[in-house]
């Protein structure tokens, strides 16, 4: 997704909660940003942190356990 982003040079990425194990923005890697690529995209994240991640949370534990979503 990081990747289309730079290609439709988009102007900024706005999200709640980063992936703490498979993020490219911010997370593990910030390539939304790395300057030897021709486009940045400004990333602002932590908009209703705590919020985003209990829903991420309580969705992946659900789908764990079979329960419908």
């Amino acid at each position: 997704c990081a990747g289309a982003m730079i290609h439709a040079r988009l102007a900024r990425l706005v999200f709640g909660t980063p992936d703490p194990k498979a993020g490219s923005a911010g997370s593990i890697y910030n390539v939304l940003t790395d300057p030897r690529l021709n486009h940045r995209v400004e990333v602002i994240s932590g908009i209703r942190e705590d919020e985003c991640a209990s829903l991420l949370r309580d969705f992946f534990q659900r789908r764990r356990s079979g329960q419908s979503l």
